[in-house]
């Protein structure tokens, strides 16, 4: 292990002769369809801090996009994987019983917001929609086929799960028809309101009510819709926060209609907003839940958590996979759940988020390129605009910002229009956050005197 406190070190202007030869070597063997934030070329990863081919060493602030929780190489989910691994690799739960999947699954139930839960494992986020689309038809025994999703809304990237995203129209082109009976209403985004108020409150109202006078009345009877799907924080979005009435208001409408109240939580899940599962934060339990990334410490591994009445429907057979629950993955995510209870992780991510969001709205009466500040825990976002009153997106700038700050020793991305994600693994030390939270204020200061030069 490297020494964190080394940390940034650029040892060589990036990508350095090793990463560029890697990189090269990738464009001849991988399928070009991925997006590259920045030419890092990882090699190792110790809490809060990786390391590229070339011995460059950078603060982390964004956990390998939201699943290094506990941090990279974390020794207890380490010596928890090499156990396992040493006794059992696979038998496909689908097929038998093991114990470590049943081990797991108890300790996420321990912490889950679902009343009665029961877990099925997948192997990745898309997988646990994809699940969660499918419970929900079944429970009602196909007579509800609609489902309602949100705009900027990321649910994955295989044919059910596009459906329901709405985050860019790039990810949807070409791939049509896609599933059908998916409706798409606005979020409510409180600093971009497409009900043209400032009020979250009543940006809040405004979407629920259009779901009830509009969706509802004049689209689609209620009796027919299966699931309203929804992330409690929008994370490739933007990381928007929503108004404190926009959830328990979708809980409501959700009983008044039978409709069963999907969260998906593979981005915001697992302590990244200081509680174990975003939705927490109001106080609203979901029906059915999606869990992926951060679930299974850097392996492939992904949860569906289902209310006890609707996990009762499903019959055997119905629904499987081979992989799902493997149990060196499950082994890991036991490993997860108690290192984020030991160590105080929610109690750390509430209280260092405090601390940078308050930086970063104090560094906004400074900067007029930065337009919102938002967040929950460490799951931050700051957004970029040339101009204040008209809120024109920054996006070249924002592009600017991730390219210095990895110049310089940090690695960070964006979301939405002009957001930088701020989602650092919650290990991380105060030290470390503000370390790296100060060379981004060096950047932006600089990015704010080119917009107004």
């Amino acid at each position: 292990m490297f020494g964190l406190s080394e940390a940034p070190l650029i040892r060589v202007e990036p990508p350095g002769p090793v990463a560029r030869g890697i990189i090269e070597r990738d464009s001849k063997a991988l399928v070009q369809s991925y997006v590259r934030w920045v030419p890092l070329v990882v090699k190792e990863g110790h809490g809060a801090v990786v390391e590229d081919v070339d011995g460059n060493k950078y603060i982390d602030l964004n956990a390998g996009i939201a699943v290094m929780n506990v941090g990279h190489s974390h020794p207890k989910v380490v010596q928890a994987i090499k156990e396992q691994a040493e006794k059992l690799q696979h038998y496909s739960l689908t097929d038998f019983y093991y114990e470590s999947a049943v081990t797991a699954a108890e300790k996420l139930l321990t912490v889950s917001p679902v009343n009665n839960g029961r877990v099925f494992f997948t192997n990745s986020g898309t997988e646990s929609i994809e699940g969660s689309l499918k419970f929900a038809r079944y429970f009602f025994g196909g007579s509800r086929q609609y489902f309602i999703a949100f705009l900027g809304a990321f649910h994955g990237r295989t044919m059910g799960s596009l459906s329901l995203t709405a985050s860019k129209a790039h990810y949807r082109k070409g791939f049509g028809p896609l599933m059908p009976g998916v409706i798409h209403v606005p979020y409510p985004y409180p600093y971009r309101c497409v009900f043209r108020t400032d009020d979250p409150k009543e940006c809040g109202e405004a979407v629920l009510g259009y779901i009830e006078d509009w969706i509802f009345a004049k689209l689609v009877d209620p009796t027919e819709v299966a699931g309203i799907v929804v992330e409690p924080i929008q994370g490739e979005g933007g990381y928007v926060v929503p108004p404190d009435n926009f959830l328990p208001g979708l809980r409501r409408i959700a009983d008044k209609y039978g409709i069963l109240l999907i969260d998906d939580e593979v981005q915001a899940g697992m302590g990244r907003s200081g509680k174990w599962f975003a939705i927490e934060h109001w106080g609203v339990k979901p029906d059915i839940m999606a869990l992926a990334k951060a679930i299974g410490g850097g392996l492939p591994l992904g949860a569906v958590v289902a209310r006890g009445d609707v996990a009762a429907t499903l019959t055997k057979g119905s629904h499987a996979n081979t992989f799902g629950g493997n149990p060196i993955a499950t082994a890991a995510m036991s490993a997860v759940i108690d290192v984020i209870k030991e160590e105080n992780l929610l109690d750390h991510a509430t209280k260092l988020g405090n601390e940078v969001i308050k930086y970063f709205n104090d560094l906004k009466d400074e900067l007029e390129i930065i337009g919102d500040v938002r967040g929950k825990g460490l799951m931050i976002g700051v957004e970029l605009v040339r101009n204040r009153r008209t809120k024109e997106p920054a996006t070249k700038e924002l592009a600017n910002v991730i390219e210095k700050s990895f110049k310089r020793g940090v690695v960070v991305i964006g979301s939405g229009l002009s957001t930088i994600r701020i989602a650092p693994p919650l290990v991380i030390s105060d030290e470390l956050m503000m370390r790296a939270v100060e060379i981004i204020a060096d950047v932006l200061r600089e990015e704010n005197r080119n917009l107004t030069a």
